[in-house]
């Protein structure tokens, strides 16, 4: 079997194939979006890159020719001398991974559905389109402080309107720009938040994740982009670990040390998890889920019992997808017998 390691770039690449035996066969530079072609009329390979942003489209082509691929990590390849001695080059670069997949077969990270890719831009977009308007609304807010001015809480999109009514005619074009901007982007939010609605909704998976309290359709299809496929994790431990939702831990000879979640894996859907946490806190203050956060705040503080409940939560929707249920206030977790 040849290995086919190509250095990914942004409009050109560098290709090195190497034989079983370490010989390299060929070395040429290549056009990224002529990589399919050139991939196709190899035979049968193993081909390696390295994580960054076109890494799983040239993953998607080379398995769909038949090829073994090998997305590596960019936290593996320093290892694999990639950079060493502050020397970096495309062609070095593409050596070392060929050789490296000579002597080893190199771990991959997993290459993510084109569903689950489809449903990570849609959020990002969205939140992306939310971010800006966060951003307008406190600048124009610091602007209406240096007026004394200020305006009655509520809704984002109600924000435009409440200072129109608050400043009248003497409302400055340069405030009334960015006011026009702000409902143009509401406008495009809701039309963002009615497709996701929709998309959530004829998932089923994603219709019963949303039967957990806090948990809307953002949050139920990050998680199932984050995860996936549910069968690469063996237990709820394993996701919240993956979602970076476990304490760290610093601990040598006699010290031990805990320390605070390691923020490993998406920040994206970590973060729909705490919003999950909120939510459900504040529209669910008798339920068993968010009494037990109650008790946990008494001891360690809010915010961490926030953090605790979003972990719950992350454990409690990986169960209901893989056993294909919904919520149930009431379950408890089967204990096992007392040898």
């Amino acid at each position: 079997m040849e290995h086919v390691a190509i250095d990914l770039g942004g409009r050109e690449s560098q290709v090195c194939v190497r034989s079983d035996d370490g010989t390299i066969l060929e070395e040429r530079r290549c056009a990224t979006r002529a990589l399919g072609k050139y991939l196709e009329k190899r035979p049968m390979s193993r081909v390696i890159v390295e994580t960054c942003a076109e890494s799983f489209s040239v993953a998607d082509a080379a398995l769909g020719m038949g090829h073994e691929v090998r997305v590596v990590a960019a936290t593996l390849v320093r290892a694999l001398g990639v950079g060493a001695r502050r020397t970096k080059t495309d062609q070095r670069d593409a050596r070392l991974l060929s050789e490296a997949s000579c002597r080893m077969d190199l771990p991959s990270v997993h290459v993510p559905s084109h569903e689950s890719r489809q449903r990570k831009a849609f959020c990002g977009m969205r939140e992306v389109l939310v971010t800006a308007r966060t951003k307008l609304i406190n600048n124009v807010r610091g602007w209406l402080r240096t007026q004394a001015c200020r305006v009655r809480g509520g809704a984002s999109h109600c924000f435009a309107d409440k200072v129109r009514e608050a400043l009248g005619s003497s409302l400055p074009t340069y405030v009334e720009r960015q006011l026009r901007v702000i409902d143009q982007l509401s406008v495009q939010i809701e039309e963002a938040d009615q497709e996701l609605a929709v998309a959530a909704k004829q998932d089923s998976t994603c219709r019963r994740l949303m039967t957990v309290p806090g948990v809307g359709p953002v949050t139920a299809l990050r998680f199932v982009a984050a995860l996936d496929c549910i069968e690469r994790f063996d237990g709820a431990h394993k996701v919240e670990a993956y979602l970076g939702l476990t304490p760290g831990e610093s601990s040598s000879s006699d010290r031990q040390q805990r320390l605070s979640i390691t923020k490993a894996g998406p920040s994206a859907i970590r973060w729909a998890l705490v919003q999950a946490a909120w939510a459900a806190r504040r529209a669910k203050g008798s339920h068993p889920m968010v009494a037990w956060s109650f008790e946990v705040e008494k001891r360690r503080g809010k915010r961490i019992a926030i953090v605790a409940l979003a972990r719950k939560i992350a454990g409690i929707l990986y169960a209901i997808w893989r056993d294909g249920t919904f919520y149930d206030r009431h379950h408890r977790a089967a204990v096992a017998p007392a040898a």
